[in-house]
């Protein structure tokens, strides 16, 4: 087969039935990636993808050098005081991976380190160059280290799949201790005196349902598993309060949770349960001296804040009461104040709880931001360390002083090749959905673009996760040709509340799709966008996914990464990573006549039909454990047969995960790629070329 002409799928008949509806999957044999025939066609997907962007590699060229040019590939972080330590974090140019590193900590405030200048004394944990070795993919699941510093814990993959192997080395000495656990899931915590580490494993459909216990120097064949979590719905984590003084074992569906505490002084004893899980109720827990802080929804849409004594953790006291126009998303307790994190009106912030006064909110220099606590493992500390950035801002590190209520600026990334975030300007609109629902709309641009301009809409819309204001050096690349950028903060995000999120999910999922399409309308007919290209990743996939079925005639082209575009298919499928966990999410398509007519309805896959189509790029990775490869594989050969337009080009990473590839200089291409393709078809619906050859 030539490698310009697309590849065609065989079709083998495979029909399946549910509530009396029987449907033809043609293409589910490509769901078997150990078949040679499935590899052999995904290679060839990648032959033509080659072909049909050739004429770009000049462009994905210049866009990677610009991304190259305009990073300090020699950086490091602010370092964060811990015990008698700084800790931090490095980068070298020509290096792919970060490098963990530590200093003693000889003074109260920060070492003054120098980017490429090894300081006297450095301790390096972790580097992830040497360990990723020749490796096409590397990435570290956890990190944890003792409360006394004396032992690091930590896990690799090297397949892209999240399964982690656990190990363990002795930082006095630099020796690693014969301790190694396979399999193990992200997270961690140490017991108090750092005899003991919790780790979570998970079952055959990728859920972490187990917690173990491992004593240090005895046989990985003795842990104790500590708990199981037999719900399906699911899934388990273990950590530990800031105090570090309880294990704090969590268990959570999409709308119910349920912790059970340790006191981590005692690691062999048993967890306690806070409260026992009801229906619709979510809670979390921090500790603070004599007294928890809860975090709950019980009564409370948005979530409310509650204390309760040590010794009766079930007994709540409201603290700060529900809100409709504020979701309360999480609490940091500190030795003599805590922080609570909150979103209002799309935007997020920051109250602080002093030990003693009236609460009080910070005030940050930029309207349109996003401001959170980060980095801040000292629980007795008069500062409260804050990460901020905006579409224009490049991401900042804050202290912010709890006693001259002063933000004080500690670093800010270095964009280089004369960047100015005045030449540069963001915005937010509104667009009105079908049903009359203001939908906010994050926009940035360069001063000075003309309109109406190519515009690239990003958009995710599930799981209440937020797309919330974010600075990319990438994007610049985008921003400097006359391109608009713009994110659509649709239903079934996080963005307004946790209403926001239920009229986005279930049986309303359809308005995260008609949000979308309205954005990009409003977009269009208010002038600030000529030719809309789509882009989603996952669910954001999904979106992207359904609006090309929706209103094709609206977007000059549409990028899907790690799409989740055969979600009927695979949520019918309870075998399948996180089908189970899904349904809380999406409805139960399998015993739910509803549900499944519902999700038919607007499934990309099962809605391709002969129309024309923009132009679709759809990248995935064979080893995803999240979207499984074989959705956008099968979604690309439907539309290839069925429907008109395109053309439709599919990229997998052979050796990868949901992520993309790990290693920054890969993922630099891989952005240049994409953002190739966007300005190709950019360039294409307004008549000009990006490059020569075929487009």
């Amino acid at each position: 087969m030539s490698s310009d002409i697309p590849p065609v799928a065989k079709k083998v008949p495979a029909e399946r039935t549910h509530h009396g509806d029987t449907v033809l999957d043609e293409y589910s044999w490509l769901t078997d990636k150990d078949d040679p025939d499935t590899i052999a066609y995904l290679e060839a997907e990648n032959a033509y993808t080659d072909a049909r962007t050739a004429h770009l590699a000049d462009l994905q060229e210049d866009i990677f050098q610009e991304i190259k040019a305009r990073t300090q590939e020699t950086d490091l972080s602010v370092p964060t005081r811990k015990g008698g330590w700084w800790y931090y974090s490095r980068t070298e140019e020509g290096k792919q991976y970060g490098i963990q590193c530590r200093l003693p900590a000889l003074t109260e405030t920060p070492p003054e380190l120098v980017a490429g200048k090894p300081m006297d004394g450095e301790q390096v944990l972790l580097d992830g160059n040497e360990l990723a070795g020749d490796s096409p993919f590397f990435a570290v699941g956890t990190s944890s280290i003792t409360a006394d510093g004396r032992l690091l814990a930590y896990s690799t993959d090297f397949s892209g799949n999240e399964r982690f192997t656990l190990r363990f080395r002795d930082l006095d000495s630099g020796e690693m201790l014969a301790d190694e656990i396979p399999d193990v899931f992200y997270g961690g915590a140490w017991s108090a005196d750092g005899s003991a580490f919790f780790y979570s494993t998970t079952d055959e459909a990728w859920r972490p349902y187990r917690v173990h216990r491992h004593i240090i120097g005895t046989p990985t064949s003795e842990d104790v598993l500590v708990y199981e979590e037999s719900d399906e719905r699911f899934w388990v984590g273990i950590g530990l309060t800031r105090s570090e003084r309880y294990l704090v074992l969590s268990a959570g569906s999409k709308i119910t949770s349920e912790v059970r505490i340790l006191d981590a002084e005692f690691p062999t004893g048993e967890f306690s349960v806070v409260r026992p899980r009801a229906v619709g109720v979510e809670y979390a827990l921090d500790h603070a001296g004599d007294h928890f802080f809860v975090l709950h929804n019980e009564g409370a849409r948005n979530f409310a804040l509650a204390t309760a004594p040590i010794d009766d953790p079930a007994a709540w006291t409201p603290l700060i009461e529900h809100r409709e126009d504020t979701r309360l998303l999480d609490v940091q307790a500190f030795a003599g104040h805590a922080a609570v994190y909150f979103r209002r009106d799309g935007l997020t912030g920051i109250r602080v709880l002093p030990g003693e006064g009236e609460p009080y909110e910070i005030e940050f220099p930029e309207v349109i931001h996003s401001a959170q606590p980060a980095g801040n493992p000292e629980f007795q500390t008069g500062r409260l360390r804050l990460a901020y950035a905006s579409m224009v801002t490049p991401p900042s590190v804050y202290d912010y002083d709890l006693t001259t209520h002063k933000l004080i600026l500690l670093k800010r990334r270095a964009v280089l090749g004369g960047y100015d975030p005045e030449d540069y300007e963001q915005f937010r609109e509104w667009a009105v959905a079908g049903d009359g629902t203001r939908v906010p709309v994050s926009i940035v641009r360069r001063k000075g673009t003309q309109s109406p301009a190519p515009t690239v809409l990003y958009g995710y819309g599930s799981y209440e996760t937020s797309i919330d204001p974010a600075f990319s050096v990438a994007r610049l690349s985008l921003l400097d040709r006359g391109f608009v950028f713009a994110v659509a903060h649709v239903r079934g995000g996080g963005e307004m509340g946790r209403g926001w999120y239920e009229d986005g999910k279930l049986l309303r999922k359809k308005n995260t799709f008609t949000d979308f399409v309205a954005v990009a309308r409003h977009l269009r007919e208010s002038g600030w966008s000529g030719g809309i290209v789509a882009r989603g990743g996952s669910a954001g996939g999904l979106l992207v996914g359904a609006v090309a079925n929706l209103a094709p005639d609206a977007f000059a082209g549409v990028v899907a990464e790690v799409p989740f575009v055969d979600a009927l298919n695979t949520i019918l499928d309870p075998s399948l990573p996180l089908t189970v966990i899904e349904w809380d999410e999406w409805g139960d398509p399998l015993h739910n006549a509803d549900v499944y007519a519902y999700m038919k309805s607007y499934t990309p896959y099962e809605n391709v039909d002969d129309r024309v189509y923009p132009p679709i790029l759809a990248i995935t990775s064979l080893n995803d454990t999240r979207v499984l490869y074989h959705e956008p594989v099968k979604w690309i050969a439907r539309l290839r047969d069925t429907s008109r337009g395109g053309p439709f080009l599919l990229k997998i990473e052979m050796g990868a995960g949901h992520g993309g590839r790990s290693g920054r200089y890969d993922a630099w291409r891989e952005e240049a790629f994409t953002l190739s393709w966007i300005l190709d078809r950019a360039a294409t619906a307004a008549g000009k070329s990006q490059g020569t050859g075929e487009s």
